[in-house]
C-alpha cells in the first residue's frame, strides 16, 4: 500500500519548520519503536510535557521518520473548543486517508459515518440510532490492523488532554486491547490536564511495558541556545534561556520580542517569569499577543474568526462569517501566513500556528464579537446543510433565548450522538433544556428531554447524575402522565441497581405499587418485572417469589405475552438459582415457548428477561438453548441501543462457551463485557464482569498463570465489602485461581468466604463443583477428614439437583478420595462415568477434565490402552478448545511410552496401535457400539478400523479374528 498523507500540508500539520532541537534520546526511543514495529515494540507511545515543551514537534519528527521508512501515517489533533464533537482527533487523523484502500472498504464503511472524512468537519452524516459504540471501537481497531498489514501504521494524536469523551473511551479501549500487528498509536498530552481515567489506563499499561512513556523535560541551555538562537550574543541568549527555563515555545516568544524590540515589547521582566508544568507560563500570553500588534483591524478580525471557527475555518466559511470579499480575505490570509500566525491544515482548513495562540486569540476576543462569529457560523453551516452536531457547537455559544429552529438542531445533534457518544448526547440535551422555556406549555416535552438525558447519562458513566435527574422527573410528573412516571420509576430503579443500591431500588418500586391512585395493570407488570430483578442480587428469590407470581398473573389476565414471558424467565432464573431444577425447567420451557414465537421487533423490552432465561438454561445444562437466547438478546439490545444489558447477555454466552470448551471466543466475549461495564461506570456490574473474566482466564490459561489470579483479585477488589451473588462469584473465582496456582490454603479460605462454612451462601448449582475444589484443597493439605466430608456433601447436592455436570463433579470428588486410598480401579470407573455424563450434556470442558484425570487412573488399574485412549481424547478436546488449564493437566498426566517391543505375529504386526486395540476388544466379543463407547469414538470410526483389520489380517469374521488373537 502506498503511504498516505504525504502532502506538504499533511506532513507539517500545523508544526513549524524549525529544526528539532535536542531530544536525541527521545527520538532514538521512537526510532526503535518504528524499527521493531510488530516485533515486540510497544503498541502505544505516550508523550507528555508542559505546554510549549516540544511534544508536537517531536511527534512531527516521528511521523517524518515513519514516512521515510515507508509506513502509513495518519495524524490528528484534539481541540480545546471542540470537546463535544465525537471522535474529533480520530476524524482529523483518518481525514489523511486520501483514498480507500481496496482491502478495507468494509471497515471504512463501518467507521466512516462516525469518524468522518474530508471537508469542513469530522461528521459527514447522521449516525444510525442502532449503532453500537463498543462495536465501533472494535471496528476502528480492525481498520487500524488492516491498514498496518502491508507497511505498518502510525496513528499520531496530538493534544489528547482536550479529547472529547467518545475519543477518550476509544483510546481506553485501544490501550487495554492493543491492535495486533505492526501498528503503533502515539499520543501527546499535557499530563496535568489529562482526564484521570486515561492517565490511570496509560500508567497501568506503562507498568506492563505495553505503553512507552516519554516525559519531555526542559531543553538544556546549550541545546536551546545553539539550536534556536545561534546568532545571538552568548550573554543575551543565556538571559533569554534563563527566563524561559528551557521551554522552547517561551524561549522563541522571548526571542521574537527581543528581535523586534525587546525593551519595548516585554511587559514583565524575563527573570521573574515562571513556568508551571502543564500550564501556560507566566508572561507568555502577553508575549504571544504582542505578535498581533502589527495587524490591521480587518486582519485581526479574520484571525479571530479562524480561532473561533476551528474545524470550520475553510475559506468560504471564513469569508461569509468575516464579511470579506475573496480578494480581501486572500490579502488577510497572506499576511497572517507570512507572519506565521496561521498555516494551511488538512482538508483546506486554516489553522492557528499553535493551540496556545488559538486559546489566547479566542479568549482575548470580545465576548460580543465571539457570539457574533458563532451566530454567523451556525447560520452558514445551516445554509450549507452541515450535520446538526456541527451546527450545535455554534448554537450553544450564540443562542441564549427560545429559538425553535435552534432547539430542533440541538435535539437532532442529541439523536445523532445517542448511540456512539452518549456523553455528547447528554450535553446537547442539557443545552436544549436550557433553551426550552420552563412553562406549563412545554412541561411534558421538558420531562421527555430529561428522560432521554437520564438514559444517555446512564450508559456513559453518569449513573448518579442520571439518578438525580430521574428523581426530579418523578417528583414533577403530572397525574395524567402515568406512562412517563412508570418509565422514570423503572429506569431509576434499574439505575439504583447498577449503583449497587438494591434496597433503594426495592423501596422505590414498592412505594410505587402502593401509590394512590394505584398503577394500571400494565404498569404493575412493568414495575413487578423490575422489582423481581433484584433477586438474587440483594433480596433472595424466595422473598420475591410471590411478587413474580403476582406479575405473572397480572400479565396473563391482560393477555400480555411480553409480560408473561418476562415473568416466566425471571421465575426460571430464580428457581434455577435456588436449586429447584424441576420448577426451573418448567418455567424455562414455558418462557422459551412464548419468546421463540414472537418477532424480534416485539422483544425490545425483553432483552433482560432473555438474558435471565439464557442464564437459567445454562444452569440447567441446556447450553444450546442458552446460547441461542443470549445471541438473540444481544442482537436486539444492540439494535435498540440498550447497551447496559449487553454484559448480562455477553457473560451468559461466555459461560456457555466455557462449559462447551470454546475458550478463545469466551475470552473475547468477557473482554467486550468489561469494555461496556467500564463505559457504563457501574462498579457493581464491573465486579461481576471481572469475576466472569477471571473464570475464563483460569480455564484458558496454563496452571499457575499469574494473569488468571490477577483477574480474580481485581474482581474481589472491585466488589468491595458487598455480600451478594456477584460478590460470592468473585470470591469463588479467587479460590479457583488460587487452587490452580498451587495455593490450597488461600483457595479454601476464599471459597469459604464466598459461601460460608457449609457453602449455603452459594447457589446450589455451583456447590458440587466448589465442593470438588475443596476436596482437592483438603487433600493437598493432608486433611483427609475434611476431604471426605466435602465429597459427601457434593454427592448429596448433586443428587438433589439431578444435573449431569453436577453429578460428574461429585464423581470426581469421590474419585479423588479413592485414588488417595489406593483404589485406582474405583477411581477409573468413577472418572469414566463422569466423562460420559459430561459428554451427554455437551459440557466438553468438564468431559476433557474427567478424561485427563481418568487416564492415569485407568493405566494404574491395568487398562493401559484405554487410559491412553482417554488421554488422547481429553488432550484433543482441551487443545481444540483453547483450554490452557487442561492442556497443562494433560502434560502432567501424559502416558509413558511402551517399554517392550511388539511380539505380534506378522499378520498382526502390520496393524496400527489403534487398529490393534480395536481388534482386541472385538475379539473379546464387544459390539461396535460398545467399542465406540469405551474408546470415546464414533461407531462409524470403529467400523472403518475393523474393515482395515480384516483386510490386513486376511480374516473375514470376528470368530476368525478372535482365533488369530488367541494364537498371538
Amino acid at each position: 500500500m502506498t503511504p498516505v498523507g504525504t502532502s506538504e500540508d499533511a506532513a507539517t500539520h500545523h508544526d513549524s519548520g524549525i529544526p528539532l532541537v535536542g531530544r536525541t534520546a527521545e527520538l532514538g526511543l521512537l526510532d526503535t519503536v518504528i524499527d521493531r514495529l510488530g516485533h515486540g515494540a510497544p503498541s502505544f507511545v505516550d508523550i507528555t510535557g508542559a505546554a510549549g515543551i516540544g511534544k508536537s514537534r517531536l511527534m512531527a519528527e516521528l511521523c517524518l521518520h515513519a514516512r521515510q521508512r515507508g509506513l502509513t501515517v495518519v495524524r490528528g489533533r484534539a481541540a480545546e473548543y471542540e470537546r463535544h464533537l465525537p471522535f474529533h482527533p480520530f476524524a482529523d487523523a483518518f481525514a489523511d486517508l486520501d483514498h480507500r484502500p481496496p482491502h478495507a472498504p468494509d471497515l471504512l464503511d463501518a467507521v466512516s459515518r462516525v469518524l468522518g472524512g474530508r471537508g469542513a468537519g469530522p461528521f459527514p452524516g447522521a449516525v444510525p440510532a442502532t449503532a453500537d459504540r463498543f462495536g465501533l471501537h472494535r471496528s476502528v481497531a480492525r481498520l487500524m490492523a488492516r491498514l498496518g498489514r502491508a507497511d505498518g501504521l502510525v496513528v499520531a494524536l496530538d493534544d489528547v488532554h482536550w479529547a472529547d469523551p467518545a475519543s477518550l473511551e476509544l483510546l481506553d479501549h485501544l490501550v487495554r486491547h492493543p491492535v495486533p500487528g505492526p501498528v503503533v498509536l502515539v499520543v501527546a498530552r499535557r499530563d496535568r490536564q489529562t482526564p484521570t481515567a486515561l492517565t490511570a489506563a496509560l500508567t497501568r499499561e506503562a507498568d506492563t511495558g505495553a505503553v512507552l512513556r516519554i516525559a519531555l523535560a526542559p531543553l538544556a541551555e546549550q541545546e536551546c541556545v545553539e539550536g534556536l538562537a545561534p546568532d545571538l550574543p552568548r550573554d543575551k541568549a543565556a538571559h533569554l534561556y534563563a527566563a524561559g527555563e528551557g521551554n522552547p515555545l517561551y524561549f522563541l516568544s522571548l526571542l521574537h520580542a527581543y528581535r523586534e524590540d525587546a525593551e519595548r515589547r516585554r511587559t514583565s521582566s524575563p527573570a521573574s517569569a515562571e513556568i508551571a508544568p502543564g500550564e501556560l507560563p507566566t508572561g507568555l500570553g502577553a508575549l504571544l499577543l504582542s505578535e498581533l500588534a502589527p495587524l490591521t483591524p480587518s486582519q485581526h478580525r479574520t484571525l479571530e474568526v479562524i480561532a473561533v471557527l476551528g474545524d470550520h475555518a475553510v475559506s468560504p466559511v471564513i469569508r461569509r462569517v468575516a464579511g470579506r470579499t475573496d480578494a480581501e480575505l486572500d490579502d488577510d490570509l497572506d499576511t497572517l501566513a507570512r507572519r506565521d500566525l496561521v498555516r494551511p491544515g488538512p482538508g483546506g482548513r486554516m489553522v492557528v500556528r499553535h493551540p496556545v495562540i488559538r486559546t489566547l486569540v479566542h479568549e482575548s476576543t470580545a465576548v460580543r464579537r465571539r457570539v457574533e462569529i458563532h451566530h454567523a457560523a451556525a447560520a452558514e453551516l445551516a445554509r450549507t446543510g452541515a450535520p446538526a452536531v456541527e451546527q450545535a457547537r455554534h448554537i450553544e455559544r450564540s443562542v441564549t433565548t427560545w429559538d425553535p429552529q435552534a432547539y430542533d438542531v440541538l435535539r437532532q445533534a442529541a439523536e445523532q450522538t445517542a448511540s456512539t457518544a452518549p456523553t455528547s448526547c447528554a450535553h446537547w440535551l442539557q443545552v436544549a433544556l436550557r433553551l426550552l422555556p420552563d412553562t406549563a406549555e412545554h412541561a411534558a416535552e421538558r420531562r421527555d428531554l430529561m428522560l432521554r438525558r437520564a438514559r444517555a447519562l446512564g450508559v456513559s458513566g453518569g449513573l448518579r447524575e442520571s439518578r438525580d435527574l430521574l428523581h426530579e422527573v418523578i417528583s414533577t410528573v403530572g397525574p395524567d402522565e402515568t406512562d412517563v412516571r412508570t418509565s422514570a420509576v423503572v429506569l431509576c430503579a434499574s439505575t439504583e441497581r447498577h449503583l449497587g443500591r438494591y434496597s433503594e431500588a426495592i423501596a422505590l418500586l414498592r412505594r410505587e405499587l402502593r401509590r394512590q391512585p394505584e398503577p394500571s395493570p400494565s404498569d404493575r407488570v412493568s414495575i413487578g418485572l423490575e422489582l423481581s430483578s433484584s433477586a438474587p442480587h440483594n433480596a433472595s428469590y424466595p422473598q420475591m417469589r410471590g411478587e413474580v407470581a403476582r406479575t405473572l398473573a397480572d400479565a396473563r389476565v391482560l393477555g400480555n405475552e411480553l409480560g408473561e414471558a418476562g415473568a416466566l424467565a425471571v421465575a426460571a432464573f430464580g428457581e434455577a438459582y435456588e436449586g429447584d431444577m424441576t420448577a426451573a425447567s418448567a418455567y424455562a420451557t414455558q418462557a422459551a415457548g412464548i419468546l421463540d414465537g414472537l418477532p424480534d421487533g416485539d422483544l425490545t423490552a425483553l432483552c433482560e428477561p432473555l438474558g435471565r432465561l439464557g442464564w437459567a438454561e445454562a444452569f440447567l445444562g441446556r447450553f444450546t438453548d442458552a446460547e441461542r437466547h443470549a445471541d438473540r438478546g444481544l442482537g436486539i439490545a444492540r439494535r435498540s441501543g440498550q447497551i447496559y444489558l449487553l454484559p448480562l447477555l455477553l457473560l451468559c454466552k461466555a459461560h456457555v462457551r466455557i462449559q462447551t470448551c470454546r475458550l478463545q471466543s469466551a475470552r473475547e466475549l468477557a473482554d467486550e463485557a468489561e469494555d461496556i461495564a467500564r463505559g457504563i461506570g457501574s462498579g457493581e456490574l464491573l465486579a461481576f464482569v471481572l469475576a466472569n473474566k477471571a473464570q475464563v482466564r483460569v480455564a484458558a490459561s496454563a496452571p499457575g498463570d499469574p494473569e488468571a489470579l490477577a483477574a480474580a483479585e481485581e474482581a474481589v477488589a472491585a466488589m468491595g465489602p458487598s455480600d451478594n451473588w456477584r460478590a460470592s462469584m468473585a470470591w469463588c473465582m479467587l479460590g479457583y485461581a488460587a487452587l490452580t496456582g498451587g495455593d490450597p490454603h488461600r483457595a479454601r479460605d476464599a471459597l469459604l468466604r464466598a459461601g460460608g462454612d457449609d457453602l449455603r451462601g452459594l447457589q446450589p448449582s455451583m456447590r458440587p463443583l466448589l465442593s470438588e475444589l475443596l476436596v482437592t484443597a483438603a487433600l493437598f493439605t493432608g486433611d483427609v477428614t475434611s476431604a471426605s466430608a466435602w465429597s459427601e456433601r457434593a454427592r448429596r447436592e448433586a443428587e438433589q439437583l439431578g444435573l449431569p455436570v453436577q453429578r460428574a463433579s461429585a464423581m470426581r470428588s469421590t474419585a479423588q478420595l479413592a485414588l488417595h486410598h489406593g483404589d485406582a480401579g474405583r477411581a477409573a470407573t468413577l472418572l469414566s462415568e463422569a466423562a460420559a455424563e459430561c459428554a451427554r450434556s455437551g459440557a466438553v470442558f468438564w468431559e476433557a477434565r474427567s478424561l485427563l484425570l481418568a487416564a492415569p487412573a485407568m493405566t494404574a488399574a491395568g487398562f493401559g490402552a484405554r487410559g491412553e485412549a482417554m488421554w488422547k481424547q481429553g488432550h484433543r478436546l482441551a487443545t481444540g478448545g483453547g483450554a490452557g488449564l487442561l492442556v497443562g493437566l494433560a502434560e502432567m498426566t501424559r502416558p509413558s511410552a511402551p517399554r517392550t517391543p511388539s511380539t505380534a505375529p506378522p499378520r498382526l504386526a502390520s496393524l496400527t496401535a489403534r487398529e490393534r486395540e480395536i481388534a482386541e476388544l472385538a475379539a473379546e466379543g464387544l459390539t461396535n457400539q460398545a467399542i465406540a463407547t469405551r474408546l470415546y469414538l464414533s461407531p462409524r470410526t470403529v467400523e472403518t478400523h475393523l474393515s482395515r483389520v480384516f483386510r490386513k489380517t486376511d480374516v473375514a469374521t470376528r470368530t476368525g479374528l478372535a482365533a488369530l488373537m488367541a494364537r498371538s
